[in-house]
């Protein structure tokens, strides 16, 4: 068996338009678009599993560095890194293929790094934005001047 990691995917490719195209080099055993758990929307990257290792290097020697359904897609053989189990098969974050991975770990098998975490503490505002600035001479939003005392 040979999996292959399939990076730069259109958002809007197709797990069927993938097993398609790859399918011209061989038996697909499993083509998976890695998608967000919580959107939903395809996160660029997906897998490729050959059950012979020459169909998956015919793929990688005419695949890689391929405009693909509208982007220039990266096609490598996956690392096994990662979970032991199987993608699609209980093994593996989320779905397998490397579902949603916990936070600064790499997704089993892609071979690429994840961005580490951010650094700065968490923002109450939005999803890590800064809140929206105020305009000049206009007092902080919450707090009201008093004047205490008389005329002055």
């Amino acid at each position: 068996m040979s999996k292959l990691f399939i990076g730069g995917l259109a958002w809007h490719t197709e797990e069927a338009t993938l097993r398609q195209k790859f399918e011209e080099f061989g038996p697909v055993e499993e083509a998976v678009v890695v998608k967000d758990r919580d959107t939903g929307r395809s996160r660029g990257f997906g897998f490729v599993r050959y059950t012979q290792e020459g169909d998956a290097q015919k793929a990688i020697a005419t695949m890689n560095n391929v405009e693909f359904d509208g982007r220039t897609i990266r096609v490598d053989k996956a690392s096994d890194n990662g979970p032991r189990g199987g993608f699609g098969r209980g093994g593996g974050y989320g779905r397998g293929f490397g579902g949603p991975a916990p936070y600064g770990m790499a997704p089993p098998g892609h071979g690429y790094q994840v961005p580490a975490p951010n650094m700065y503490a968490p923002m109450p505002y939005g999803r890590g934005y800064p809140p929206p600035q105020q305009a000049y001479g206009a007092p902080p939003q919450g707090t009201l001047r008093m004047r205490h005392g008389g005329n002055s």
